[in-house]
């Protein structure tokens, strides 16, 4: 436990480097990383065996601003698919919204047969009307309502069958959603209801993340959409050299490509990789 405990706390520096919100200080997420590494054998197991990849999620809470605190249940490290992931909650993707500025503030609910929900019209909150301590009865959806900072009100509304389409052409189909399903739910209507709020970094990089660092992407429908097949010996040996001959470690690159090796970067973000490494270079001649 010694060793993984000391491998967070040589983090500070990487974890100050990608700092977005000053609130988030290295001193208290620190120690929430290492209280749950602590408490939860299986993830301090993946942590010992993938150590890469819990790098890379303590960067991710800087780089994104959100807070471990486990009293606000916005994000947790858990272990999913053999490495350290950053999971973010809904509530945590709608505290991102609001202190960002995307947003005012927003509420996410799962609506049942019994309840009386009803959209009222356009720029309005809906009605939703819940009597709490009878028979809801069977889930029917989940809707997503915030208020902008002109005043309106955007609510994205789906259905049970629309949610559940989600769950099943989705890569984590068979770990949130079979473990936590109401909040896979809610999480999924604000991903959909923030594609109509005002763009903020923050915000996309964590849904970006979800769907992909963290594994609750689709999958794979067809051959026309499979993904790239990884690089080669001889693109990743260019990508070493590139590295080599231009100062930049190799860390640095697996970072800037969010992969936790370079073996994971595919054949069609070679390029790409290939022109950040030298893009560096450029900008610390610059400076």
């Amino acid at each position: 436990m010694s060793n993984i405990v000391e491998f967070v706390q040589n983090q500070a520096a990487l974890f100050n480097e990608s700092l977005s919100d000053e609130r988030i200080t290295w001193a208290k997420e620190s120690q929430f990383a290492i209280q749950v590494l602590q408490e939860n054998k299986f993830l301090r197991e993946t942590a010992e065996k993938n150590q890469l990849s819990l790098q890379n999620a303590i960067i991710n809470v800087s780089a994104i601003g959100i807070s471990l605190n486990p009293a606000n249940k916005h994000a947790y490290l858990v272990p999913r698919g053999g490495k350290v992931c950053l999971d973010i909650s809904y509530m945590g993707l709608l505290h991102l919204a609001m202190a960002t500025g995307s947003i005012m503030f927003a509420e996410c609910n799962i609506v049942y047969a019994n309840d009386n929900f009803k959209r009222v019209g356009v720029g309005m909150p809906p009605v939703f009307d819940v009597q709490e301590f009878t028979d809801r009865g069977a889930i029917v959806g989940a809707y997503c309502t915030a208020k902008t900072c002109d005043g309106d009100y955007l609510t994205e509304v789906m259905s049970l069958a629309e949610i559940k389409e989600t769950e099943a052409t989705s890569k984590a189909n068979n770990g949130p959603w079979k473990t936590h399903w109401k909040e896979m739910a809610r999480k999924t209507v604000v991903k959909r209801a923030s594609k109509y709020w005002p763009k903020v970094d923050r915000l996309d990089q964590a849904i970006h993340h979800l769907n992909t660092d963290a594994g609750e992407g689709l999958t794979v429908l067809s051959q026309e959409k499979e993904v790239p097949s990884v690089i080669d010996n001889d693109q990743k040996m260019e990508l070493i050299a590139a590295c080599k001959d231009h100062g930049v470690s190799i860390d640095a690159l697996l970072k800037a490509a969010r992969v936790s090796s370079i073996d994971e970067i595919n054949a069609g973000r070679f390029q790409g990789a290939l022109g950040w490494v030298k893009k560096q270079v450029k900008e610390n001649d610059n400076s």
